[in-house]
């Protein structure tokens, strides 16, 4: 991993030392560079901060994550009040760092802090610099807190979650990486969580990168109006996103208005079918999930799993009762480039748990747009079997069309909205 700021423009450079460079690639593949090797060094430039991966010869395990940040502002002097500052070099301080109220927490580069950053119960704080929290047990954890910000820093390795949050409000977090190795070393987690912004993340983890729930552990409520934006993830293991297994089955929770934007997905290796979609709904613990928006979501080939599991379900291992149903998910202008996907899974699970009105406008795959008049489609087939997507019993709604301009110059009929309520018709259309 490397990492650096700068305004402008910036000269990349990089020389291999594994051998000889035989191929050079830097992702995600939608910000178009094409390096040109000469001899073991490539150069390409960037026009603005990006995270990215860096890869040779193919080999996405010795791979090189590189994080161009923008230039850093306004960091606290290391004595001012209601700072708690950590300078360049290894902190180690045998416990965890209890937050404050009202606290800026400032980790400077080269700054590298071998504890858990806890905040519980507290409110305006902020965690910010471009240092390292390396080999926690956990990164962050935000427990009952309001108006937290996370922004700049980096989590490596921890031996749980990055970062832990439940039953708190009025997050932000920005320019944030995670890279984690351990079982189940998730991401950034999420239990009953209201008003949160996620912009501008890089995430590579060996559990789910980004997972949304209702009431888990000592956490309890709703989870609603969520932002995930201008993302990368890549899960070794487990989804890249998922959302809705953990609820309150004697107190039933809703997760809703979520929207995904500008996301780009660089692996899936999930081995387990029933954990498999690079973007996953599973609806279980009495979870009613609803008003979901997923645009321009960029899925490149993947070791295995699925590009969607969309499922009204009861996941026995870690649920107590199936889920009350999934409702308005609308996905627009996503795309899959590639050939590993196995057959994605759309279900609902009984007559009262329905999987109820899910558009996919301008669902690319492999460049052919999936759409009921698309070429080659025979009439008889249904338009998910060209996306290979198994619909299975008690589905309602589904519709695959081009994008709203285009569908209203073919057709004249009533769109997959029609019915909703004003806030669903809302948060699937003007999100």
């Amino acid at each position: 991993m490397a990492t650096f700021d700068f305004d402008d423009k910036a000269e990349v450079e990089v020389t291999f030392h594994g051998g000889v460079l035989k191929s050079a690639r830097v992702r995600p593949n939608a910000l178009g560079i094409s390096p040109e090797p000469i001899g073991n060094t490539f150069t390409f430039e960037l026009a603005k901060p990006q995270n990215l991966s860096i890869e040779v010869n193919g080999d996405l395990f010795d791979n090189l994550q590189l994080f161009a940040n923008p230039i850093e502002r306004n960091a606290p002097r290391p004595t001012a009040p209601n700072v708690i500052y950590f300078g360049p070099g290894v902190h180690s301080l045998g416990s965890d760092v209890i937050v404050p109220s009202n606290t800026t927490v400032y980790l400077a580069g080269g700054a590298v802090l071998m504890n858990r950053l806890v905040c519980d119960h507290v409110s305006n704080v902020r965690i910010a610099g471009r240092g390292i929290v390396w080999r926690a047990a956990q990164g962050i954890e935000l427990s009952s807190s309001n108006n937290v910000t996370i922004e700049g820093i980096t989590v490596l390795n921890p031996d749980h979650y990055s970062i832990a949050a439940g039953q708190s409000r009025n997050i932000t977090i920005r320019n944030f990486k995670s890279i984690s190795s351990g079982r189940w070393s998730d991401g950034i987690d999420m239990m009953s969580c209201s008003d949160v912004l996620i912009d501008g993340i890089f995430m590579r983890n060996s559990d789910d990168c980004i997972a949304i729930y209702g009431h888990r552990g000592s956490y309890y409520g709703d989870a609603r109006n969520i932002t995930v934006r201008n993302a990368t993830l890549w899960a070794d293991v487990a989804h890249p996103i998922f959302v809705g297994t953990h609820g309150d089955p004697q107190k039933p929770d809703v997760i809703e208005d979520l929207a995904f934007r500008d996301i780009d997905v660089l692996d899936q290796n999930e081995p387990q079918v029933g954990y498999q979609g690079c973007f996953a709904i599973n609806a279980s613990d009495e979870n009613l999930v609803r008003n979901v928006l997923v645009e321009d979501l960029r899925v490149e080939d993947f070791a295995q799993g699925q590009l969607v599991n969309l499922r009204v379900t009861f996941n026995r291992t870690y649920a107590k009762a199936p889920g009350r149903g999934i409702e308005n998910v609308m996905f627009r202008n996503m795309t899959y480039t590639g050939h590993n996907a196995n057959l994605s899974i759309l279900s609902g699970y009984d007559d009262g748990r329905v999987l109820r009105n899910v558009v996919f406008e301008n669902l690319v795959i492999n460049g052919a747009v999936i759409w009921d008049g698309m070429p080659g489609k025979l009439k008889h087939f249904a338009t998910a079997d060209m996306a290979r997507f198994y619909v299975g019993d008690h589905v309602e709604g589904l519709e695959f069309r081009r994008s709203e301009a285009d569908t209203k110059a073919v057709a004249a009929r009533p769109p997959a909205t029609a019915g909703l309520s004003s806030a669903g018709e809302e948060a699937i259309g003007k999100r």
